[in-house]
């Protein structure tokens, strides 16, 4: 029986872990934070992702996660609330998940999630009831780099880059949904025909959640497809018609396989039977659509956010009309509706992880980089190093350079590499983050 609290819950899919926070609504404080490492949990081993989380690429620039993971990481987690918390308490459910991240249904799906709404067999997951649902066994995420030649058609097919930053705030980037759907189309034709869905990552979590396969999309994940018109908050026909050209049933074809647009806050509908079932969730419990990782990151500041996280993005509030012309940056919206800008670095965070690994570091072992740093003087050394291909600004990977060949120790490189990846975001971030006295506010 529920003790009268009223719980939110928050789940994030990261490239790194499913997280779960806990938020007591009356109080306005935390009760629990929780999280499942992919790697080191092992009760989520043998999906195959390697030590930087994906699975072996097929091609160079590749990047894709198992989605059948995350089904069982969803069901790990509930269970792990399940020991501390009454679910029957828990009020409300929103979701962020790797921006840009999808996951490819088949027609399967429909009937299989909307299963989940009633009693399901003893001893099934989320597993093995919706791994029939895949029409595709890899997710493509954020760090995809494989698209040129689907970016550059894109771009063209729509009148080039600055109409299409008009439309959709944007330039064609190579991780965009809209992108990677046509690059998988016409590599892998047979995946295409059969998916009837394609949904974003943190809008599949809520469409497992509510049993829904084509619960909406949201318009803040919405921006990152090179498919939604910035303006309306809607797929632009003008777009949809570029990224399905030559595929088969064309743009009708590609508008089919996209669900609805609604607000990232707007409730898609309730938890299903086989969470209230299995871990107690009370069927009243709210389900919101859900969104990108970064856009609600972006809702704890209404000014600007720095995000030094896997990639580091830089968000800058603007009026909704700001567009970064270079075509290095992002128009977004944050997972309470409210625009802003958006710079992202992918050879972020993993970056300085590597450099420290060169040295005989763990992942873990920050200490000695952390007293390396202390005792490197500031601006002293520049290190680059691009080990995958570049988003912000676009560019190709290279190998750890150092401007002093003599220097190699891990001081000179951990400090050289730091301000350079952080001086690269400041710089590139200038056609759209004007000068200003207001802080700057950094998580990570």
């Amino acid at each position: 029986m529920s003790n009268g609290k009223r719980l939110s819950l928050g789940l994030d899919l990261s490239t790194q872990s499913l997280s779960a926070s806990i938020l007591d609504i009356d109080r306005r404080e935390t009760a629990g934070n929780y999280s499942l490492n992919y790697l080191k949990d092992e009760r989520l081993n043998g999906y195959g992702i390697g030590p930087d989380y994906i699975l072996p690429p097929r091609e160079e620039g590749e990047a894709d996660q198992p989605p059948a993971l995350f089904l069982a990481a969803l069901d790990v987690i509930f269970g792990d609330l399940q020991k501390d918390f009454d679910l029957s308490d828990i009020a409300v459910i929103n979701v962020s998940g790797q921006q840009h991240g999808h996951v490819y249904l088949n027609n399967q799906a429909p009937s299989l999630f909307a299963a989940l709404k009633n009693e399901t067999p003893a001893g099934s997951n989320l597993k093995s009831l919706l791994g029939g649902s895949l029409a595709h066994d890899r997710a493509p995420i954020w760090m995809t780099a494989s698209t040129a030649e689907e970016a550059a058609f894109i771009r063209e097919a729509v009148g080039g880059k600055d109409n299409l930053i008009a439309l959709t705030g944007s330039d064609a980037q190579l991780r965009f949904t809209g992108i990677v759907v046509r690059h998988i189309a016409k590599k892998y034709p047979d995946i295409y025909q059969r998916t009837s869905v394609v949904q974003l990552l943190g809008n599949f979590v809520s469409a497992v959640l509510t049993g829904n396969a084509r619960v909406p999309a949201d318009f803040g994940n919405g921006c990152g497809m090179s498919l939604m018109n910035y303006q309306d908050k809607d797929w632009d026909s003008d777009c949809l018609r570029a990224a399905a050209e030559g595929l088969p049933g064309g743009t009708e074809g590609l508008r089919a396989r996209l669900p609805e647009v609604a607000a990232p806050d707007a409730a898609v509908g309730t938890v299903c039977r086989y969470f209230t079932d299995r871990y107690g969730f009370s069927p009243d419990c709210l389900v919101a659509a859900g969104s990108g990782d970064n856009p609600q990151s972006k809702v704890l500041i209404s000014s600007d956010l720095l995000s030094l996280g896997t990639s580091f993005v830089n968000m800058v509030a603007t009026d909704g009309k700001t567009m970064d012309t270079t075509g290095a940056a992002s128009a977004m919206y944050d997972g309470v509706g409210r625009p802003f800008m958006f710079g992202c670095r992918t050879n972020g965070a993993l970056v300085w992880d590597q450099v420290r690994a060169r040295h005989g570091l763990s992942r873990e072992d920050y200490a000695p980089a952390e007293q390396a740093l202390r005792e490197t003087a500031l601006g002293t050394f520049l290190v680059l190093w691009q080990p995958r291909t570049e988003s912000f600004p676009a560019s190709g990977s290279f190998d750890l350079w150092r401007d002093n060949h003599n220097a190699t120790g891990l001081g000179p490189d951990y400090a050289g590499c730091i301000e350079s990846s952080l001086a690269a975001v400041y710089h590139h971030s200038r056609p759209f983050a004007p000068e200003s006295d207001s802080p700057l506010y950094v998580t990570g």
